[in-house]
């Protein structure tokens, strides 16, 4: 080399070629990819037409609320759809068969996982404490009593008591499929996993015939407002943590988790006991202490 001021190139086939003078040399060598433990994520066209997406639906609820026609708007359900799916079809490629979430990755998700059930548990604190608030502090216009004078409260040894025995026994099979999972005995796994679905199903559907059943609403005062707001909330992480376990139980049924691996899985039983602990709350809360 003259000076640092003859040029150096390196190409991407293992060779640097260098110029001297306006002469051309070529020299060979071997050189390793250096691995980084982190995935820098190649750039997505997903979540740019996803937040599209979601204006779409947002638009679709606020046509829907003021009785306005949606016609224009149905374009807005397909489209999330074929762009929740190709996002996700990425992501288990990037995980599943590429190998770009190593342990280091796996432990970043799980603490922005964490991050998202204490913001969860916030969300639901909020409600807990609005209940509590008029609980203790009943107004005159409630009677100054709680429950609200003239509102019949749902009895909890009955459809809540069931409800608590579905949860429960749903966080126990879940459990006891990850640890078939961990053992290697995928098919017991599977039962048992059918099982918790089962169970989450029952639960839904003894939480929508009590709605169906019940003398009053949510209008009806601070007490309807505030029981229909945490049970009806509680009612969607349910179904959207029924819809994760099923996503979970095909993934396990096609092979793509094995007994090391199923950090998706382990996330998705992480916010079913999540749900388990909320409802717990409520039962004992609103159900037994509230009314």
């Amino acid at each position: 080399m003259k000076s640092v001021s003859n040029k150096f190139l390196v190409s991407a086939k293992g060779c640097a070629v260098y110029f001297f003078s306006g002469k051309q040399s070529v020299v060979y060598y071997s050189t390793s990819v250096v691995r980084t433990p982190y995935h820098v994520v190649d750039p997505s066209p997903w979540p740019m037409i996803m937040g599209a997406n979601l204006w779409g639906v947002a638009a679709m609820f606020i046509c829907w609320v003021n009785e306005i026609s949606l016609d224009s708007l149905y374009w807005g359900i397909p489209l999330f759809v074929l762009t929740f799916y190709s996002w996700v079809r990425d992501i288990i490629n990037e995980a599943t068969f590429q190998g770009f979430h190593t342990e280091k990755v796996q432990s970043g998700l799980t603490l922005g996982f964490i991050l998202f059930l204490i913001s969860e548990l916030m969300l639901f604190f909020s409600f807990f404490w609005a209940f509590f608030h008029s609980a203790l502090s009943s107004s005159v216009e409630i009677g100054c009593c709680w429950p609200p004078v003239g509102l019949e409260c749902l009895d909890w040894s009955k459809v809540p008591l069931h409800n608590t025995a579905l949860l429960v026994a749903s966080s126990a099979s879940i459990t006891l499929s990850h640890n078939y999972l961990q053992w290697g005995d995928i098919w017991v796994a599977a039962a048992t996993y059918i099982a918790t679905l089962g169970l989450s199903v029952m639960f839904i559907k003894n939480q929508y015939e009590e709605y169906a059943w019940s003398s009053f609403s949510i209008s009806d005062g601070v007490y309807g407002s505030c029981f229909f707001m945490l049970t009806g909330l509680h009612g969607l992480h349910v179904i959207g943590g029924t819809c994760g376990l099923v996503f979970c139980f095909v993934r396990m049924m096609l092979l793509q988790f094995s007994s090391e691996h199923h950090v998706a899985l382990t996330l998705a039983i992480w916010y079913w006991h999540f749900v388990d602990i909320v409802w717990l709350g409520l039962f004992f809360i609103i159900y037994i202490w509230g009314s």
